[in-house]
């Protein structure tokens, strides 16, 4: 049974109060938000949209893109009852260590770790096809050998702005949360700017006949393209890992999440409306979709501003999956499962410096490195895991503590919770075998790491 000993939450809030490295709290409720839409959009929209819509869901792309966000509605008002009660760093992995037991909270947390740390390589590669392209508008080209992952048939062995702007973000992480929080404000409001000058300037250029057929590849096709398009929903999942450094945990990070949420939901929705409107999805298999879009129809100033945006977008998804990767190492770390070393606070910026540093590194190495033909899928199945865990766990924390004070209580318990895990295993489902394979290994790698090192290092062991 010491597989599941759990962390009560009462020992959680005190380690947080009594830890003498603790956390700036620095954050509010604006900070949350753009956080949370710092991490949204990004790739969802200015590279997923276009793929998904030629290869899986069509015009019904717009069907994909509700289906997921019903299930991150979901999902979301189970976070937020988490956060506003276990306002600790870490995210899920920390709520299901109070309700699940700790070898769940530990599948969690490498769940984690994978879905973060994958997903920033993967948007580092993103930035750099968009940076080459706005380069190239200029005549400036990179040379080949440095401008893509390891593929010597194509002459490519590196992506070297991929790596660039992973380690100067990182750079900036290392100096300090609210620092990073300024820049990836400004930069937030720059890219929903952008995004609204496309809904503006496209309504006026969509032709419903580009609808028609709507669902060309069948319901099948729109439940493969949810799945696929849930990468775009990680961003409000690293909202709850910032929780030690809020100002008021219990009443800003349930605002974070759900705000987040709902503008990005919205945005999506009415984006692939209008772009699956414009052009005829069979053309829509480019990288760059949205300013493509407005090339399709000789608006060539607009797309210019939407490449300018999509750099700036998808610079934020960078920031905020790195940060969540390192308060993720933090929490575990400080808990005994993983080394100490990544719990360490420099002493002046008051961030885990060693961790960010790491994070930092690897997730250079593999978005410059290695080509990731899968990446989403693999980030969008460990995403899924995580939220229907904790879905899970607000219904056994119900009924394990009920006068456990909650600031936000999820509606309609445990209705809600239920409807938010079978909606995940749904999707999780209709991803690919490749991917349930790469994730079922490290899976194993996961509890080979926990039963050689994390099970005997445990807080909870040494005082058992």
């Amino acid at each position: 049974m010491s597989l599941f000993r759990k962390k009560s939450i009462s020992t959680l809030l005190k380690e947080t109060e009594k830890n003498n490295q603790s956390l700036k709290k620095v954050l509010g409720p604006l900070d949350l938000t753009f956080l949370g839409i710092g991490g949204i959009i990004g790739t969802g929209i200015f590279v997923l949209t276009g793929v998904t819509a030629a290869q899986h869901a069509g015009p019904a792309l717009v069907i994909s893109f509700i289906l997921a966000g019903i299930a991150c509605v979901f999902a979301g008002l189970c976070y937020a009852e988490f956060a506003s009660s276990v306002p600790v760093a870490g995210s899920a992995y920390t709520y299901s260590y109070a309700s699940l037991g700790e070898i769940i909270a530990w599948i969690i947390g490498w769940d984690l770790i994978l879905e973060y740390g994958l997903a920033a390589s993967a948007v580092s590669a993103g930035w750099s096809g968009y940076f080459q392209s706005l380069l190239s508008g200029f005549g400036v080209h990179i040379p080949t050998v440095i401008s893509s992952a390891w593929n010597p048939a194509k002459g490519t062995y590196f992506d070297l702005p991929a790596i660039v702007i992973v380690l100067l973000i990182t750079f900036l992480l290392s100096r300090g949360v609210k620092e990073s929080t300024r820049v990836n404000n400004l930069i937030v409001f720059i890219k929903l700017i952008v995004v609204v000058l496309f809904i503006i300037v496209g309504a006026g250029y969509v032709k419903p006949s580009n609808w028609t057929p709507f669902m060309p590849f069948g319901f099948s096709g729109v439940a493969t393209g949810a799945a696929t398009v849930f990468f775009a929903y990680i961003g409000f999942d690293a909202v709850s890992t910032a929780a030690e450094e809020v100002k008021r945990p219990q009443r800003d990070l349930p605002i974070g999440i759900i705000a987040s949420l709902v503008i990005c939901t919205v945005l999506y929705i009415v984006v692939s409306g209008i772009l699956t409107g414009i052009v005829p999805y069979s053309q829509l298999n480019v990288k760059n979709p949205v300013s493509f879009a407005m090339i399709f129809v000789h608006q060539n100033w607009v797309a210019g501003f939407i490449s300018l945006g999509a750099i700036c977008g998808i610079t934020t998804v960078l920031l905020v999956m790195i940060y969540g990767q390192t308060r993720i190492f933090y929490a575990m770390s400080r808990d005994g499962l993983l080394p100490k070393a990544f719990s360490t606070v420099h002493p002046r910026f008051k961030t885990p410096y060693g961790s960010t540093w790491l994070t930092g590194i690897i997730a250079a190495l593999v978005g410059g490195f290695v080509p990731l033909d899968v990446l989403a899928d693999l980030v969008s199945i460990g995403t899924l895991a995580a939220f229907a865990l904790v879905s899970i766990g607000v219904i056994v924390l119900r009924r394990t503590q009920p006068d456990l004070p909650r600031a936000f209580r999820a509606p309609g318990v445990p209705f809600t919770p239920i409807v938010s895990a079978i909606a995940c295993v749904y999707l999780m489902i209709q991803l690919r075998a490749i991917t349930w394979e790469a994730f079922l290994i490290w899976f194993i790698i996961g509890l080979l790491v926990y039963a050689f090192y994390g099970r005997t290092h445990s807080e909870l062991h040494s005082k058992a």
